[in-house]
């Protein structure tokens, strides 16, 4: 009983969160994760995630910058092949 309530009161670690960030608004990107969550190795969790079982699929966004040069990122997305995407807590 008392392993439950640590369990359920524990704070979220970075790949938690960027598996509720996704499953909430189905993809995120490098900016995403350091401005609303303070992740700034998104690509290191993702890999991590990986490891785990978890399968993403991404694409190629280009956007400009602050002084007018292209940029390119990823957006990722998670792949749901089994129930594991929604049993990560």
């Amino acid at each position: 009983m008392v392993l439950q309530t640590k369990l359920k009161d524990k704070k979220p670690n970075q790949r938690e969160m960027i598996l509720d960030y996704i499953k909430n608004f189905g993809s995120i990107t490098s900016y995403e994760a350091y401005i609303d969550l303070g992740i700034t190795q998104l690509a290191t969790r993702i890999k991590e995630l990986k490891e785990q079982g978890y399968y993403f699929t991404y694409e190629w966004i280009t956007k400009k910058n602050r002084y007018g040069k292209n940029v390119n990122f990823k957006k990722y997305k998670l792949e749901v092949t089994n129930d594991k995407f929604w049993d990560f807590r």
